[in-house]
C-alpha cells in the first residue's frame, strides 16, 4: 500500500492545494513541501528493498479479464527517479515559496505542481503499460497548465499550445506502440515485456513498435526534430523551468528508452533511429545555446544537447553506454536545476534575464555567482565537478562503439565539437553576466536574494561538487542499482575514478576545455548582436516556423474539409447524421433476410394501437408545426414523448417510463429556455430553392428520410421482441442481480454494478458537458435585435405589476403564487429520496431521482427567480458535479482496499434495532453519486440559459426605454 499512497499522495495534495484561500502561500508552500519530504523519505527508505536488484510491487485488479490492472512497479532505476522527483521537487518547492509573487495565483500554482509531481512518479512506478501511458499523457496535460500559468500573455499561451500539441501527439504514437507491443508479447505487464526481449526483436512489427515508441520518446525528451517546443515552454515561472527541465518531464522521454533498453536495443534500426536523433539534437542544441540572449533560453537549448547526449548513449546500445546515459540523467538533474535557479535569481533581483543587459553580477550578488559558476562549470564538464565524470564515459563509448561501428573518427569528432560546444556555452552564461563593468539601466538594483531562496541552489551546487569528488563514496551505490535494474546480469564493469591515466577520452576533453574557451573568445565580441536570423543554419532549422506551418496548413485543410461536405445549418447536420445512421445499419443488417424470430407476436390491443396512432400524429404535428411556430411544435413534440413513456409502462418497463417522463419535463424546460436562441427559419429561396417542385422535394426526401429511420428502428425493436427469452443475456442478469449486486431491480443493478464502468463514464461525459454549456454562455451577451420573442406582444417598456424587489424579470409573468411553489419544494425532494431510496429493489434510482430533484429546483428558479433563488438556497452546481464524479470513484476504489477489481460491489445486511435487516450495497454510495452529478448537471445547464434569458429580457427592456426617451 505504500506504493500506492507515494502515487496518490501529491494528486490529494493538489486538490487541498487549489482549495486553500488566495492569500494563503505559506500554508500551500508548506503543504506541497511536506507531501514532497514525505515522500523522499518514502523512497529513500525503499532502498534496501531494490538495492541488489529486488523488486517492490503494488497491485489492484482493475480489468482482470482484458489483462489490464493497476499495478505499481518499484526496481532500482524506478527508485532513483522517484528520488529525483521528489527530492529536486521539495528543492523547487522552497524556492518557489521566495519566487511567486504574493499577486499570483498561488494556490493554483502548487495544485498544478503537485498533480504534476504524481503524474512523473506513475509514470516511473508503472507496472502495466497501459497504465503508463495514461499517466505520460496526464504530464502533458498538467505541463500545459503549468506552462502557461500566466495565461495573461501570449507567449505564455502559445508555449503552452505548443507544448501539449506536440507531446500529446507523441504521447498518442506512444500509446499506438505499447498496443504493438502487447500484441507481439501478450501481455501489457511490464514484467512480462522485460523478459520477452528475443521475441520482439524477431518479431515483424518490431520495426513498427520501435518507430512509434521512439517519436513518444523524442517529442517528450525535445530531441530533433521535435526539439523546438522546449524553448517556448520558457514562458513558465522559473520554478516550473527548473522542475521540468532538471527531473521531469524532459526526463520521461529518456526513461522510457532506458526502461525498453532490454527489449528494443541491439539492432540497427535503434541505432539510426534513436542514436540518430541524439546526435543532431547533441550537435544543434549546443551549437544554438551559444547564440541565445534569454537565460533561459540558453539553458533551455543546452537541456536540448544534454538530453540529446543521453539519447545518442542510449542508441550506442552498449551496457556501458547505458550506464554512462543513467549517470548522466542523474548529474544533469542536480546542475540543471541549479542553473535555473540561479537564473530565477537573476531575474528575480534584477528585473531582467536579456544577457546583453547584464554585466558585472558577481560585484552585487557574489554568493548566487559562485553557485551559478560551479553549476555551469558542471555542465561544461570541468574535472572534479560531476558533469566530467559522465563526460569522460560518454567519451570512451564514443571512441570504442564508433571503432566498431565504422565511425572511428566521425562520432569521436561529434563528440568533442559537442563538448566544446557545451564549454563556450557555459563561458557566455558565465562570463557575460557576472563579469564585465556593472550594469546600467536595469528595471531594479540587483542584490542576493532571501537566504532560504538561494538554499536549494546552494544544496545542489555542493552536490555536484561532491560527486565530482568523491563519486564511489557518494554516487556509485545508487548508479549500481539503477544500472542493475536495466542490465540485470549484464551490467559491465566500470569505473567512477577522476584519474584514469592519459588516454584519448582525456585528450578529447583538454580539446574540448580548450576549443570552447578559443571559441567563446572568438565570438565574445559578436555574440551579444546575434539573433538567431542572422544565424542562417537555426533559422532555416527553426521547428517553430515548421510547426506554424503545420498548424496552418492543417486549420486551412479542416476548413476546407468542413467548407465542403460541412455546413453551418443544424439541420442539415442532423440530416447527414441521419443518414449516415441509417447507411451503416442498412449496410450491417444486409443478407441477413428476415429478422422476424420464432416468436408469435400477440394480438393488438386496440387502446394501445389508439394511444400509437396519437403519438404518430403529435409527431407529424410536430415536423409540420416546425416551420410555423416552434412552441406549437414543442407541445406536440412532448405528446409524443408522453405516448413513448406510457408505452413503456405497458411493456412493464417502469424504470424506462420514470426515466423518460423525467427527461420530457427537463427537456421541455430546456427547449423552452433555448426557444428564443434558435435561428429565424429560412425561407426556401434562402435555401437555394427556387420553385415550389424544390420546396415539395425537399419536404418528401426529409418525410421518407425520417420513415425509413423510424421504421429501420421498428424492425430491430420487433426482431428483439420476437426472440425467445432464453437466447438473450437478460437470463444471466435477470440470474444474478440479486445474489451479485445485492438488488431486485435489474435495470438499477445493472447500471450501478454490471455494467458500473460504463456509467461512470458516461456520468463523466454529463459533467463535462454541462461545464461546457456553462463555459460558453457565462460570457456570452446577446444584441438585443436577435432576442426578441416571438409570437408574443410585449410592452417591452413596463414591467408586470407582480414583480416585487426580490423576483427578476423572467418571472414577472407568472401567475402561479411563489408560496405554492415553495412549498412544493420540500414535498419535490422527499420523492426524489423516495425514489433514489428505493431504487436498487424497485422502480427508480440516482439518475431519475437527480432529475426529479432538479425539476423542484428549477420551478423556485421560474417562480421566485435567481435573485430570490441564489440568495436563500446556496446552491453551486459545479460543486455537486465534482461531488458526485467523487462518490463515484471513491466506491469504484473502495473496492481495492479489499483486493477486489475496481468498482465490485459488496452488498451488506446490518441489523438494526427495532427495524431488523436492512440491505446496504455499496453501489448505494456510487448511486449517490450519479444522483448528485444528474442534479448539478441538470441545474447548470438550465440555470446558464436562464440568465441568458433575463439578460435577454433586460436588453429588450433597455433597448425599448431607450427608444421611448428618443
Amino acid at each position: 500500500m505504500s506504493l500506492l499512497t507515494l502515487v496518490i499522495l501529491p494528486f490529494i495534495g493538489s486538490v487541498l492545494a487549489g482549495l486553500l484561500p488566495a492569500n494563503a502561500r505559506n500554508r500551500e508552500a508548506w503543504l506541497a513541501g511536506l507531501i514532497a519530504l514525505i515522500g523522499t523519505i518514502q523512497v529513500a527508505m525503499f532502498y534496501p528493498d531494490v538495492s541488489y536488484g529486488g523488486i517492490v510491487r503494488y497491485e489492484a485488479e482493475w480489468l482482470p479479464t482484458l489483462g489490464l490492472n493497476f499495478s505499481l512497479r518499484m526496481d532500482g532505476l524506478a527508485w532513483v527517479f522517484c528520488l529525483m522527483i521528489l527530492a529536486i521537487g521539495l528543492l523547487v518547492v522552497l524556492y518557489a515559496r521566495y519566487y511567486m509573487s504574493p499577486e499570483d495565483p498561488v494556490p493554483r500554482f502548487f495544485s498544478f505542481f503537485l498533480a504534476f509531481m504524481g503524474s512523473m512518479l506513475g509514470i516511473v512506478l508503472s507496472g502495466n503499460l497501459i497504465q503508463l501511458a495514461l499517466f505520460w499523457e496526464l504530464t502533458s496535460l498538467v505541463s500545459f497548465l503549468l506552462i502557461g500559468y500566466w495565461h495573461h500573455r501570449a507567449d505564455a499561451r502559445r508555449g503552452a499550445r505548443m507544448a501539449l500539441t506536440v507531446t500529446a501527439a507523441g504521447g498518442l504514437c506512444l500509446f499506438a506502440g505499447i498496443l504493438v507491443l502487447g500484441h507481439v508479447v501478450g501481455s501489457y505487464d511490464l514484467d512480462v515485456v522485460l523478459a520477452s526481449g528475443d521475441l520482439i526483436r524477431s518479431h515483424p512489427s518490431y520495426t513498427v513498435a520501435l518507430a512509434l515508441i521512439a517519436v513518444g520518446a523524442l517529442t517528450k525528451s525535445a530531441q530533433f526534430p521535435f526539439h523546438f517546443w522546449l524553448p517556448h515552454a520558457m514562458a513558465a515561472p522559473t520554478p516550473v523551468s527548473a522542475y521540468l527541465h532538471s527531473a521531469t518531464m524532459v526526463k520521461a522521454g529518456v526513461f522510457i528508452l532506458v526502461r525498453l533498453w532490454p527489449v528494443l536495443a541491439g539492432t540497427d534500426e535503434w541505432f539510426w533511429i534513436i542514436g540518430g536523433a541524439g546526435l543532431c539534437t547533441l550537435l544543434l542544441g549546443a551549437y544554438a545555446a551559444i547564440f541565445q540572449q534569454d537565460l533561459k533560453g540558453l539553458l533551455a537549448y543546452s537541456t536540448i544537447s544534454h538530453l540529446g547526449l543521453i539519447t545518442l548513449l542510449l542508441g550506442l546500445g552498449s551496457p556501458l553506454a547505458t550506464v554512462a546515459a543513467i549517470f548522466h540523467i542523474m548529474n544533469h538533474a542536480t546542475f540543471k536545476a541549479s542553473l535555473f535557479m540561479a537564473a530565477g535569481i537573476i531575474d528575480h533581483e534584477s528585473g531582467t534575464r536579456d544577457i546583453r543587459k547584464l554585466s558585472g553580477l558577481y560585484r552585487l550578488m557574489p554568493v548566487t555567482a559562485t553557485l551559478a559558476m560551479v553549476a555551469s562549470a558542471a555542465m561544461a564538464g570541468v574535472p572534479l565537478l560531476n558533469g566530467f565524470i559522465s563526460k569522460e564515459m560518454f567519451f570512451t563509448e564514443a571512441v570504442v562503439v564508433g571503432d566498431a561501428i565504422g565511425m572511428k573518427y566521425a562520432l569521436p569528432i561529434a563528440a568533442t565539437v559537442a563538448g566544446a560546444f557545451s564549454v563556450a556555452y557555459s563561458l557566455r552564461f558565465m562570463h557575460d553576466v557576472f563579469f564585465g563593468p556593472p550594469p546600467k539601466d536595469l528595471p531594479r538594483t540587483p542584490h542576493e536574494p532571501p537566504r532560504w531562496m538561494r538554499f536549494p541552489a546552494e544544496l545542489l551546487a555542493f552536490a555536484c561538487l561532491l560527486v565530482g569528488i568523491i563519486p564511489s563514496y557518494t554516487i556509485a551505490p545508487f548508479l549500481a542499482t539503477a544500472a542493475r535494474a536495466v542490465l540485470g546480469d549484464e551490467v559491465p564493469h566500470y569505473s567512477l575514478a577522476i584519474w584514469h591515466g592519459f588516454n584519448l577520452p582525456l585528450v578529447m576533453s583538454f580539446v574540448a576545455l580548450g576549443g570552447g574557451a578559443l571559441l567563446y573568445m572568438t565570438l565574445q565580441k559578436t555574440l551579444r548582436l546575434s539573433t538567431v536570423e542572422r544565424l542562417p543554419l537555426l533559422y532555416r532549422l527553426s521547428g517553430k516556423r515548421s510547426f506554424d506551418r503545420v498548424m496552418a496548413l492543417s486549420t486551412a485543410f479542416a476548413e476546407r474539409l468542413t467548407g465542403g461536405p460541412g455546413t453551418r445549418g443544424l439541420q442539415t447536420q442532423l440530416l447527414c447524421i441521419v443518414c449516415m445512421a441509417l447507411l451503416v445499419g442498412t449496410v450491417a443488417l444486409y443478407g441477413t433476410g428476415d429478422l422476424r424470430g420464432p416468436v408469435a407476436p400477440s394480438a393488438v390491443d386496440p387502446l394501445f394501437a389508439l394511444m400509437w396512432i396519437i403519438g404518430i400524429v403529435c409527431a407529424v404535428g410536430a415536423a409540420y408545426q416546425a416551420k410555423y411556430h416552434r412552441l406549437a411544435a414543442l407541445t406536440l413534440l412532448s405528446g409524443a414523448g408522453l405516448v413513448t413513456c406510457v408505452t413503456f409502462a405497458w411493456l412493464s418497463a417502469p424504470d424506462l417510463a420514470l426515466t423518460q417522463l423525467a427527461v420530457e419535463v427537463v427537456t421541455t424546460i430546456l427547449i423552452l429556455l433555448g426557444l428564443r436562441w434558435l435561428p429565424r427559419r429560412k425561407e426556401p429561396k434562402e435555401l437555394g430553392i427556387r420553385t415550389p417542385m424544390g420546396a415539395w422535394f425537399h419536404r418528401v426526401r426529409d418525410f421518407a428520410i425520417a420513415v425509413a429511420a423510424g421504421g429501420g428502428m421498428a424492425l430491430l425493436a420487433y426482431a428483439m421482441l420476437t426472440r425467445p427469452y432464453p437466447d438473450s443475456i437478460a437470463k444471466f442478469f435477470l440470474d444474478n442481480s440479486l445474489p451479485g449486486g445485492g438488488g431486485g431491480n435489474v435495470v438499477n443493478v445493472l447500471l450501478v454494478d454490471f455494467r458500473g464502468f460504463d456509467t461512470l463514464g458516461e456520468i463523466t461525459v454529463l459533467g463535462i458537458v454541462a461545464l461546457t454549456v456553462y463555459a460558453l454562455l457565462r460570457r456570452f451577451r446577446p444584441a438585443p435585435e436577435s432576442i426578441a420573442l416571438p409570437h408574443q406582444q410585449v410592452d417591452q417598456g413596463k414591467r408586470s405589476p407582480t414583480a416585487g424587489p426580490g423576483h427578476d424579470a423572467a418571472s414577472a409573468y407568472l401567475v402561479v403564487p411563489g408560496v405554492m411553489v415553495r412549498a412544493l419544494l420540500p414535498v419535490i425532494a422527499m420523492f426524489a429520496i423516495y425514489l433514489f431510496n428505493r431504487g436498487h429493489n424497485l422502480p427508480g434510482g440516482g439518475f431519475v431521482a437527480g432529475l426529479v430533484m432538479s425539476v423542484g429546483l428549477i420551478l423556485q428558479y421560474m417562480m421566485g427567480g435567481t435573485t430570490w433563488v441564489e440568495s436563500h438556497l446556496k446552491l453551486n452546481p459545479q460543486r455537486w458535479i465534482g461531488l458526485g464524479l467523487l462518490f463515484a470513484v471513491i466506491t469504484g476504489a473502495g473496492a481495492w482496499m479489499f483486493g477486489y477489481p475496481f468498482l465490485t460491489s459488496h452488498s451488506a445486511h446490518p441489523i438494526l434495532p427495532l427495524v431488523g435487516e436492512v440491505p446496504l450495497p455499496s453501489a448505494f454510495l456510487f448511486d449517490l453519486g450519479v444522483f448528485t452529478l444528474v442534479v448539478g448537471a441538470t441545474l447548470l445547464i438550465l440555470t446558464a440559459l436562464a440568465h441568458q434569458s433575463i439578460r435577454s429580457h433586460r436588453a429588450i427592456q433597455h433597448t425599448a426605454a431607450a427608444e421611448g426617451s428618443r
